[in-house]
């Protein structure tokens, strides 16, 4: 397994505009956010468990990295979940609709980098992607 000083520095090789990078430290908080409040929208049990399986398989990937990283992803992970429970009714189409206009965002940065999004070489940099953003407060 990568050390987070790896994946930050491949994660950062396409992450060097001022605009991409802008662009991210918004849309990437905002993609995570909506993921969690997509899943937690799945009604009953079977949404309790996939909501569960999946903050377990994510924070498990951080706390591995650095303890301090997973600690502050369970922190943002759990205002994601209340801020998800206050949406209601709404919160499907509040969700799809950040997902995808903070995605539009994200590969417009990328456009303006001239580079393709890292999670096109590795599936895990969609992971790697909040952690970069929130490095400075657990570093």
């Amino acid at each position: 397994m990568k050390s987070l000083t790896q994946w930050f520095d491949l994660y950062g090789e396409s992450h060097q505009n001022q605009t991409n990078i802008l662009i991210h430290k918004v849309a990437v908080p905002l993609i995570y956010f909506s993921v969690v409040a997509l899943i937690f929208s799945i009604p009953g049990l079977i949404g309790d468990i996939v909501l569960g399986v999946t903050c377990f398989a994510a924070l498990t990937f951080y706390f591995l990295l650095n303890i301090k990283l997973g600690l502050l992803m369970s922190v943002y992970t759990g205002i994601c979940i209340y801020c998800a429970a206050l949406l209601n009714d709404n919160i499907v189409v509040t969700a799809v609709a950040i997902f995808v206009v903070a995605w539009i965002f994200q590969f417009v940065g990328h456009k303006i980098e001239g580079k393709k999004p890292s999670f096109f070489d590795d599936v895990q940099f969609l992971l790697i992607g909040p952690a970069w953003v929130f490095q400075k407060l657990f570093r």
